[in-house]
């Protein structure tokens, strides 16, 4: 599943709170007018009616969704007079035409974006984003939030994350996993793998029985993430570093990406990934799981509470990329704040109620990953493992981002890539030649 600073007027907000304290005062004071007939006095001090602008893509019945909507819903009650304008964009929009209408007028006050040096680092870097470092303090978002899940929220003068000032804040955490439907699972004899041999020799078990095993999409996101798993299950955390951060030389024909193009490739060629995938889109690939077509959906946390709420025909679970020490993952997508933001202490208002317990609870409870929860409020067995398996990666340092944080625009470069190795229509070396050119010259940038 992809960001200049802030100058909070004191005197606008002081006015404010002037005129809302003034607006109570009309309601109770009878030489102000009765509250069927409200007198001029009254009208004169009735505080404008405010408008927050919010954007965000999550489905309305994922864990994100649910949550936001009680967090607008306890906002609104917490703030009299603000009404929050909510607009649902779609991912492939936002991620595409974020730096084109956060530059115009037309941008929101607030919006949840996706993490990374890519996008929004690279928005933090041309000026479109709020600096929130001085919230981040007042308000604890520094205290709330572990130093791992800082990293994606804070980013340097060159737009790379991990830097000293906060552009973004999540309020969820996310990784990738594989879900299997447990009832396919039975049907053919096949138990959960704990190696990545035994994950190609179950998958082969279901080709042969003339059953595809993996849901994939080629169009978007989900078969990247496979590309990346597989370079992962041979690197380590100094690659991680090297890749994201550019701390170290990356070879894009060493033994971690070659891994991973030619490891793809044999799947594709071996029936593991359909060869029908490269047009498919995420949301295809999760109702064709949900639906109970294929066995196996290598994905990420975001689809927990979505498949929770509709998979009712099948048994379903999940596990860890069997072998690997590092997966795919990070905090989730941040709440950032434009700079043409008309109402920046509104939307740090809104940030605040999302860390809340109460949200933070409902979004554990509703299958998502929250940050700020106690794990005792989380009343579903099937939700606490989720939370549980999140834990464990993040305890042994196993979270390593996603493949296409490193450069602008290189999401596309690799969608094009992997799409590349479906059809067949490039050698894995060459799609490799391909991946390296854009990540190398971005890299050469960054030194200047």
């Amino acid at each position: 599943m992809l960001r200049t600073r802030m100058a909070i007027t004191l005197g606008a907000l002081v006015a404010f709170g002037w005129l809302a304290a003034t607006g109570c005062k009309a309601k109770s004071d009878p030489a102000a007018g009765s509250a069927t007939s409200p007198g001029p006095a009254a009208a004169a001090a009735a505080p404008p009616a405010t408008v927050l602008k919010l954007w965000h893509y999550e489905p309305p019945n994922s864990a994100m969704g649910i949550a936001w909507k009680q967090a607008i819903a306890n906002f609104e009650k917490g703030h009299p007079g603000v009404t929050v304008k909510f607009e649902e964009k779609g991912f492939e929009q936002i991620q595409q035409n974020a730096g084109m209408i956060l530059n115009s007028d037309e941008a929101p006050d607030i919006m949840e974006y996706n993490k990374g040096n890519a996008t929004a680092g690279l928005l933090s870097k041309q000026g479109l984003l709020t600096d929130l470092t001085p919230e981040a303090t007042k308000r604890g978002w520094d205290k709330v939030l572990s130093p791992s899940l800082q990293t994606t929220a804070r980013y340097d003068t060159r737009g790379v994350m991990g830097g000293d000032k906060w552009y973004g804040v999540p309020n969820y955490g996310e990784y990738v996993m594989v879900y299997y439907n447990k009832d396919l699972f039975e049907k053919h004899g096949v138990k959960v793998p704990t190696s990545l041999a035994e994950l190609e020799a179950a998958m082969a078990v279901f080709v042969k029985a003339g059953v595809p095993p993996l849901s994939v999409a080629g169009a978007e996101y989900p078969a990247q993430q496979i590309f990346y798993l597989l370079a992962l299950s041979k690197a380590d955390r100094k690659f991680v570093t090297a890749y994201q951060v550019y701390d170290g030389k990356i070879d894009f024909h060493g033994p971690e990406l070659s891994f991973g193009a030619t490891a793809f490739a044999d799947w594709v060629a071996k029936g593991f990934v359909p060869k029908d995938s490269a047009g498919i889109r995420a949301e295809d690939m999760g109702t064709a799981f949900a639906a109970g077509k294929f066995p196996m959906m290598i994905s990420g946390s975001w689809w927990y509470g979505r498949f929770a709420d509709q998979i009712k025909a099948f048994q379903w679970s999940t596990f860890l990329f069997p072998g690997n020490k590092l997966h795919p993952g990070s905090s989730g997508n941040l709440w950032v704040v434009p700079a043409r933001s008309k109402n920046k202490a509104l939307a740090a208002d809104f940030i605040d109620e999302t860390l809340k317990p109460a949200i933070q609870e409902l979004l554990g409870n509703s299958g998502g990953v929250p940050v700020a929860a106690n794990p005792a409020s989380i009343t579903n067995p099937k939700n606490r493992e989720l939370i549980a398996g999140f834990n464990a990666v993040s305890a042994q340092d196993g979270l390593a981002f996603y493949p296409d944080w490193p450069a602008p625009g290189y999401y596309d470069v690799l969608v094009a890539g992997v799409q590349e190795l479906i059809n067949a229509s490039k050698k894995p070396a060459a799609v490799l030649d391909d991946l390296a050119r854009p990540y190398q010259e971005h890299v050469a940038t960054m030194s200047k």
